[in-house]
């Protein structure tokens, strides 16, 4: 019996998101492989050195990033896909086999750059794929799927790091990330590509089949795919007769460069709320509180775990409660545990009567956080940037929400040993702060989108107000997708495919 088509939908894209599990890993892997006592004594790397080899990943991801827009519309979704894996497995062979730091930064290079591919054009890919209904727990797949490749390296490491002493604690940590990259390279052609790619390249008889062969079992002549097929025509004729040519025009086109901004500030806010700091030097933040080694990167491992649980929490509702609300209470609840934190830290430093009772404070507010971040912050940063954007613009838009998030990467990667050593837990101010203007911008600026038709965003961000709590949202709700359907549905009859 053949699957139902949200089902069928649903399973390539998590097949797709085998991307995501390579982000996920490399993110959650690096902090114990930089404080394995191997890697210690045989690299003798400085601070700065440690630094370096967490953000060149991110360095690199900025640069792949910066090329997966293009790529992507040029050579369509799949073999985008297939060249930022291939890609990532010539990084992640570099890393698990380096002799010395100038090796292990290459493989972080390549590695970083594959993921640049990835994590740019899955979320499309699946976006255009799937349903409106479903859109908001397809695209989260992104998240979800980077929970369980964080989950994987944070017990990996674990064990590891406990179960040897020469470089096997962190060789093998390293190079477990090559097998999702091998199952992605082997697999993903035999995946559909794209039907918007399909159409906006002149293959509207194959984005015809392909709508039906993920809404109606193959039947080109349904309701659904008639009426969908008949919109992406009418969106790529009108797109191509205002075609963005160049990254400029995303700036200059109002609509476009609304939600340009509205995409990079997104992406920019995900990783001022503090999760990369987190993610990369979870040791050294626990060591601040009194926690070392080991049982750091025990707790880790299960804060990794709660994160996944949350990210399929956003799976299951993320569609029913929709986008603008999720945002902005995930931050809201993302600056209080950061204020409990720092007055754990502030009233009870390491060292001082009743700091394991704050300790215990300290590890469930990162828990908390986690949980918070990852069912609202960290998923809706890849459903959004891939839901708003036009045929037109959606590559080159996500494409470059997707470099700011490796550039604030970047950053924080850069600048977060540095301050824990500096100011201790004074940093934390910097996130507290962040996360209360991220909850009052999203309040500002972002419409609901969930359950729109792509084709219907060009009209809602052209056309609500830029003050979005002045919009009555019943004046935008989409309707013209369903009021096709209706009529294809009412004659009885359609075009023949000879007649496309």
């Amino acid at each position: 019996m053949a699957l139902p088509p949200k089902w069928y939908q649903f399973l390539v894209c998590v097949f797709a998101s085998l991307g995501s599990v390579l982000y996920g890993y490399d993110l959650g892997v690096i902090a114990e492989v930089v404080a394995s006592q191997d890697f210690l004594d045989r690299f003798d790397p400085t601070e700065p050195e440690r630094d370096a080899v967490v953000s060149v990943f991110t360095g690199g991801a900025f640069v792949g990033a910066m090329f997966g827009g293009p790529v992507g519309d040029w050579l369509g979704r799949k073999l985008t896909i297939m060249l930022g894996a291939v890609v990532f497995l010539l990084g992640g062979c570099l890393q698990t086999g380096a002799q010395n730091l100038s090796y292990l930064y290459s493989g972080r290079l390549f590695a970083g750059l594959g993921v640049g591919f990835l994590v740019m054009i899955i979320p499309m890919y699946q976006a255009e794929l799937a349903h409106p209904s479903i859109r908001g727990r397809v695209t989260a797949l992104q998240q979800f799927m980077l929970g369980i490749g964080a989950v994987i390296a944070a017990w990996a490491s674990w064990g590891n790091f406990i179960n040897y002493t020469d470089s096997r604690q962190w060789r093998i940590s390293l190079g477990i990330q090559n097998i999702p990259a091998v199952l992605l390279i082997a697999f993903i052609l035999l995946m559909p590509e794209s039907p918007r790619w399909l159409i906006s390249h002149n293959k509207p008889e194959k984005g015809l089949a392909t709508l039906a062969q993920l809404h109606a079992h193959g039947n080109e002549h349904d309701a659904w795919v008639r009426a969908e097929y008949e919109m992406i025509q009418e969106a790529v004729t009108f797109e191509k007769e205002h075609e963005a040519k160049s990254y400029a025009e995303l700036f200059t086109d109002r609509s476009s460069f609304r939600r340009l901004l509205l995409a990079c500030s997104l992406q920019a806010s995900v990783q001022m709320t503090g999760v990369s700091a987190i993610q990369y030097y979870s040791v050294t933040i626990f060591g601040q509180i009194g926690i070392s080694g080991a049982d750091a990167l025990e707790y880790q491992g299960i804060n990794s775990w709660i994160a996944l649980i949350a990210q399929f929490c956003c799976i299951l509702f993320i569609d029913r409660f929709g986008r603008r609300w999720p945002l902005i209470l995930g931050n809201l609840g993302n600056m209080v545990t950061f204020i409990v934190a720092t007055i754990l830290l502030a009233e009870f430093p390491p060292g001082t009567t009743g700091n394991e009772s704050a300790s215990w404070g300290f590890i469930v507010m990162t828990w908390v956080y986690n949980f918070s971040f990852s069912c609202t912050c960290g998923p809706l940063s890849w459903i959004i940037p891939a839901e708003i954007f036009d045929t037109k613009t959606r590559s080159k838009g996500v494409s470059l929400a997707t470099m700011t998030s490796f550039a604030f990467n970047t950053m924080i990667g850069q600048v977060t040993g540095i301050a824990m050593n500096d100011v201790g837990y004074k940093y934390y101010y910097l996130f507290i702060i962040c996360n209360f203007t991220n909850a009052l911008w999203f309040w500002a600026i972002l419409p609901e989108t969930s359950k729109r038709p792509l084709e219907e965003m060009n009209y809602l961000f052209t056309n609500a107000p830029l003050f979005v709590p002045t919009m009555k949202r019943s004046d935008y709700e989409p309707r013209a997708l369903e009021r096709k359907a209706s009529e294809y549905q009412a004659k009885g009859t359609v075009e023949s495919k000879d007649a496309v």
